[in-house]
């Protein structure tokens, strides 16, 4: 049952909410408004639209978008799932373009880094099926992504991880053995073994080399071929076919060659499909991490819920998270995990938020304040109201926020695969061109020179070095930003940083030290400040308070002896309570002291001065008259303005991105030097912001180092996090500062930049050496030399006729490569600062 043929421009729309003829007729007339519809019928029985539209003018989101407006459904639904044996961009485009045509699909996308497909179709015209099929009909395997079935896919990854470790294994036993055999070839000296049975032994350890280490390049090959295209399979097929061919038939029929022998070149097919098979190998491995940050986020949810439930009254039931709804009464204890969202009922106490906010400071909470899910309970028990459950609660808005970034992430044409499009093709051509016209109008014997000429052109241009010229780059750039703190999870991170403009930096944990620290101590009343601090840390030595943790480490770091304290209280909301060496000692904010009766002084300017540099004053009284304050901050990492200096040097614009208040905010920007504040921005937010920057043309990078910065992190172009903070943080980004010092986002910016020029200098050599010797290899000096008058010294490269010696296109191939490979490994000289 089609339900859009795309060249007639007809398609079927499932059409949901009607209720009578009249909103046939509405829906009908919707429709036909749109510029573009030739004509609409709706069945109010089969609850569809059928419209005839010119596909030049309008499509099927616009006619979705028209009966949305209306007031109607259209169930357009959207399913995600694995799509395994996708090896380069132009194998992402194939699939899209495979997906794209199933009638009833209106969009689809490829993530190459997640090998996911994302499709958004009609429901009831497209089943999961049909999906598959036209995967499967280009020739690449499915693997379930959907909710629930995750482990499919791993398991599927994980299998071909195996298989490929297994592949290189081989290739990597018989080409060792391979290049030893070839030792009598390459020096020159004499064997006891007759070269032609040695010739044989080689033919033997290359054939299971060739097809069957090498089998994945033939199958990814001819893929490509059924459907016009070509690839980086072809690239590797048609250069190593080329000389394993060759070197097999001067194996099995020498008499075909000048002379009865040819050289052979087993041990160039052999190493070049171990070294891809290598590296595929570790790509994959990188790639099969890309999941990890969902399923540690999923682990952070609660696995039981303590709910008021049951026929007596307050009666308290522990039931499993998934059984939570909405309007029961959870009870939560000290130090227990928050199970859902919700609002508070009854109690008080200060709540960790860390992992959903990434603030450091733990929140007060008290009946009306809104809780959330997989927080950390810290000393108070309360009561809250379920608002938000299962796939609603902050948590899982987190999980899916990162999973639709991660798959909407298009990705990184590689410039090799665009140009091998047009390359291969057209080397062909002139390989089979020159085999043609050396066998049609060629000297005697003919064929010999127009098979060793149709193989020098496809030697000389063996696109080996075009295959090496990124990879090998990214290899040693990722090597050397290992070496420099940065750890890169794939070459696509490394090759689009350079392209960024814009970096947004979040606040807590990555500009700051991610923990309060005492800052300021201001003493009155007589007492100096070593004093103050000495009984304020003797009276919160109990807390279990960040705040009063940080006061008795900043006793402690100045050596004060601290003094047992005595009838400890801690007031949640307020502050302590307590007495030491016979001295009533109460520590809070200004309303707590106040509550206690203790009288007005001239702090409180102080106290403002202090918050509005961005920390936070804590009010000390002693016997019941004001003693003093102290101030603890977030304080400011040593190395972030230098970090933000660096960026600004960079030419990069540079934003501070926080959930903290705007005073607080401001304050820190200014010091740093960030004229770019986004302040109060909750977690679901952080994403919203990146967007809007992609939106206005930026090439967005994110550095953050909380959970809460995961959605962030995936979707901006290059997501940094900071290696010293959450484990979901490292797995969503691109690249982790392994330190982290937020100075390697600078570091990791030039480092980008100095990779892609290399990239783009291999890529210049490799085709250098195929732009010149093409032409040489298809006997373009004959003419020259047509009477044998090549001269001496040059007859060991051209022979008496002006022919490359395939040796030699050999030895120029390997040259090509060799150089890209010298060429890479610059980078490890290259000064990252």
């Amino acid at each position: 049952m089609p339900s859009e043929r795309r060249d007639g421009g007809v398609i079927t729309i499932p059409v949901t909410g009607m209720t009578c003829a009249s909103c046939v007729r509405r829906v009908e007339r919707t429709l036909s408004r749109r510029e573009g519809v030739i004509g609409a019928s709706v069945n109010f029985a089969a609850e569809k639209a059928t419209v005839e539209y010119d596909p030049k003018t309008t499509g099927p989101e616009d006619l979705i978008g028209d009966i949305e407006g209306a007031g109607y459904g259209t169930d357009a639904r959207e399913a995600s799932f694995g799509v395994t044996g996708m090896t380069c961009a132009s194998c992402v485009g194939r699939v899209e373009r495979a997906l794209k045509k199933v009638p009833g699909v209106l969009d689809a996308g490829v993530n190459l880094a997640n090998e996911r497909a994302t499709v958004r179709y009609l429901a009831g015209e497209v089943e999961r099926r049909d999906l598959e099929k036209a995967v499967e009909a280009a020739d690449y395997g499915v693997a379930s992504l959907r909710e629930g079935e995750g482990g499919a896919a791993e398991d599927a990854h994980q299998e071909e991880y195996r298989r490929l470790r297994r592949d290189f294994l081989l290739a990597a036993a018989l080409t060792t053995l391979i290049l030893v055999g070839s030792l009598p070839h390459m020096l020159g000296f004499m064997i006891p073994i007759p070269m032609g049975w040695l010739n044989l032994g080689l033919l033997a350890l290359a054939t299971p080399v060739q097809f069957w280490a090498g089998r994945r390049f033939y199958r990814g090959a001819w893929g490509a071929l059924r459907h016009a295209q070509a690839n980086m399979n072809t690239l590797v097929v048609v250069g190593t076919s080329a000389a394993y061919l060759y070197s097999a038939t001067a194996t099995l029929a020498p008499r075909l060659f000048a002379g009865g022998r040819a050289d052979v070149y087993f041990d160039t097919s052999a190493l070049i499909i171990t070294l891809i098979l290598l590296g595929r190998l570790l790509e994959a491995r990188a790639r099969g991490r890309t999941g990890e940050a969902i399923k540690r986020l999923a682990g952070l949810r609660a696995k039981t819920a303590r709910v008021v439930r049951g026929q007596g009254p307050g009666e308290e039931v522990d039931v499993p998270v998934e059984d939570v709804e909405i309007g029961d009464v959870v009870v939560v204890r000290p130090g227990e995990k928050i199970p859902v969202d919700g609002r508070v009922v009854s109690g008080e106490s200060a709540v960790d938020e860390a992992m959903i906010t990434g603030e450091s400071i733990p929140v007060v909470k008290r009946a009306g304040d809104e809780v959330i899910g997989a927080t950390i309970n810290a000393t108070g028990s309360f009561r809250f109201e379920a608002t938000k459950v299962g796939r609603d609660t902050a948590l899982s808005q987190i999980i899916r926020m990162v999973e639709e970034a991660q798959g909407s992430k298009a990705p990184i044409q590689r410039l090799a695969d665009r140009i091998s499009g047009v390359f291969v093709p057209v080397v062909m051509v002139l390989a089979t061109l020159t085999f043609l016209v050396w066998l049609l109008f060629g000297p005697e014997p003919a064929f010999t020179f127009a098979l060793l000429n149709f193989v020098a052109v496809l030697i000389i241009a063996c696109p080996c070095a075009m295959g090496l010229a990124t990879p090998t780059s990214i290899m040693v750039g990722t090597g050397k930003g290992a070496e420099s703190g940065i750890l890169v999870k794939g070459g696509e991170a490394l090759e689009g940083a350079h392209k960024l403009d814009t970096v947004i930096l979040d606040k807590t944990g990555t500009l700051t030290k991610g923990r309060p620290e005492l800052t300021d101590v201001v003493a009155t009343n007589g007492l100096s400040e070593d004093g103050l601090l000495r009984l304020l840390a003797s009276a919160e030595r109990g807390s279990e308070h960040p705040l009063g943790e940080a006061i008795v480490r900043g006793a402690r770091d100045k050596g004060l002896a601290l003094a047992e304290a005595d009838g400890f209280e801690a007031v949640t909301g307020g502050g302590v309570r307590a007495e030491v060496e016979g001295h009533p000692v109460l520590v809070g904010n200004r309303r707590f002291l106040a509550e206690a009766g203790v009288p007005k002084d001239g702090l409180l300017p102080r106290g403002e001065e202090l918050a509005a540099g961005g920390k936070t004053p804590i009010f000390v009284a002693v016997d019941g008259h004001p003693a003093g304050l102290v101030a603890v901050a977030d304080v400011v990492r040593d190395e972030s303005k230098e970090a933000v200096e660096r960026l600004h040097s960079l030419g990069l614009e540079v934003a501070m991105l926080t959930g903290d208040n705007r005073r607080t905010a401001g304050a820190i920007a200014s010091e740093l030097g960030i004229g770019r504040v986004l302040a109060e921005v909750r977690p679901e937010e952080k994403a919203t912001e990146v967007k809007r920057l992609q939106a206005e043309g930026r090439r967005v990078g994110m550095v953050g180092d909380g959970i809460n910065d995961a959605p962030a992190l995936a979707q901006a172009d290059v997501g940094i996090a900071i290696g010293t903070g959450a484990d979901v943080a490292m797995e969503a980004a691109d690249l982790t500062l392994i330190s982290g010092d937020v100075r390697g986002v600078a570091r990791a910016v030039g480092l980008s930049k100095a990779t892609v020029r290399n990239i783009k200098q291999n890529l210049f050599w490799a085709f250098a050496y195929n732009v010149a010797l093409i032409p040489v290899a298809a006997g373009a000096l004959y003419p020259f030399f047509s009477g044998g008058t090549v001269p001496e010294a040059l007859r060991p490269f051209l022979g008496e006729y002006g022919f490359l010696n395939p040796v030699l296109a050999a030895a120029a191939m390997a040259l090509s490569s060799v150089t890209v490979l010298t060429n890479a490994l610059r980078l490890r000289r290259t000064k990252v600062t």
